[in-house]
């Protein structure tokens, strides 16, 4: 089955703006990578400064593809160190899950 791949972003109250027009600005990036699967940004409601930037795989190995390739690319950006935009977020941990279970609705 898939593995998911949960990044969460601690991002202070006045950087979210900011996170989510880089993530609106971003939009399709990932979605003709071989083997992705899915991807939401949850924005937290209450009680805590942490976003969850949601990813689903066919596997580890496309996984790792992305991260190494687009992903490395998207966040350069080609840009100098002194010309990079300072980053929305104060703080980032990577989760993995493998999936063992799922269900869609019936008449998905």
């Amino acid at each position: 089955m898939s593995v998911v791949k949960i990044n969460v972003l601690t991002v202070p109250a006045e950087q979210r703006e900011v996170l989510e027009k880089r993530f609106a600005s971003r939009a399709h990036a990932v979605e003709n990578s071989d083997g992705f699967e899915w991807f939401e940004l949850l924005r937290p409601v209450e009680g805590t400064d942490q976003y969850l930037v949601y990813t689903r795989w066919r596997d580890e190995a496309s996984f790792q593809a992305w991260m190494e390739g687009p992903m490395k690319a998207a966040h350069q950006g080609g840009a100098t160190e002194g010309d990079r935009p300072k980053p929305a977020a104060s703080g980032s941990t990577l989760w993995t899950f493998d999936v063992v279970q799922q269900a869609a609705p019936k008449n998905a």
